[in-house]
């Protein structure tokens, strides 16, 4: 089945008939847990992404005193893949976690400063709980929109006597910038380059570059696969990704 997969790509095609460069049908929505700060649903194809916002106020880190802290975890559940199985995080899970954290933190899409509530003492915490719900292919950017997505819906928490109080919503949003992080990953299977893998082209994957962009800007990058890339391959890579983040970026607006 693989070397099909390989062999048809080469060729030039795809399964579902899709071009290289084209995306599944893509559908967000927002405000999907009433218990979470903020939350989204993502699809691109069959594949679904949950994540969700979480906040609290904690004590910030020594080297950050006048900064809030931003954490991004996800759970491969057996449900949404017969490959993914309970127990501690995996190599896949922590890899997808860093991947939507490091577009996030490099891009500074959000005013860290802004999150402290007093220096050294009291700042807000924002926690992403990234969830797939079922694993169809390209859970990379599936779970970066979702991320992107529930921040932007994201309201922080009323706070009472200095606790905060969960079941007053906020109405204050967070301090993200207009310009938004988007990530894009362009997969190489042979000597052609494609987007939006399904599962079954994940399989004959031999290299993989996620990029992420804010606004036409470079802000985080993340090489996977077993094959190595010339700088040639990169720059392509790159060239697809801030093409089609452009297009990524239209439907969180």
């Amino acid at each position: 089945m693989k070397s099909h997969f390989k062999r048809i790509i080469e060729k030039g095609i795809r399964e579902d008939g899709r071009k290289f460069d084209e995306y599944r049908k893509i559908k967000i929505e927002q405000g999907v847990s009433k218990s979470a700060e903020g939350s989204a649903r993502v699809m691109i194809g069959e594949t679904e992404v949950i994540a969700g916002v979480k906040m609290s106020l904690e004590k910030p880190f020594p080297d950050t005193e006048e900064e809030g802290i931003l954490m991004v975890s996800s759970e491969l559940l057996p449900l949404s893949s017969p490959d993914f199985e309970p127990g501690p995080p995996s190599i896949k899970s922590i890899e997808l976690s860093r991947v939507v954290d490091r577009a996030i933190r490099e891009s500074k899409v959000m005013d860290m400063k802004k999150l402290c509530v007093t220096k050294g003492e009291e700042v807000w915490a924002v926690i992403v709980d990234i969830y797939p719900i079922n694993d169809s292919g390209n859970l990379f950017d599936a779970a970066s929109i979702a991320a992107i997505a529930a921040l932007k819906d994201a309201k922080i928490p009323s706070v009472k006597d200095g606790k905060v109080d969960y079941k007053k919503k906020g109405t204050k949003a967070l301090p993200l910038k207009k310009e938004i992080p988007v990530e894009c990953t362009v997969c190489l299977i042979g000597n052609k380059f494609l987007v939006d893998p399904t599962y079954k082209e994940e399989e004959v994957v031999e290299a993989r570059l996620t990029v992420g962009t804010i606004g036409k800007e470079l802000c985080a990058m993340q090489k996977g696969g077993s094959k190595e890339l010339t700088e040639e391959q990169i720059n392509e890579m790159i060239n697809i990704a801030v093409k089609k983040t452009d297009e990524l970026r239209k439907h969180l607006k």
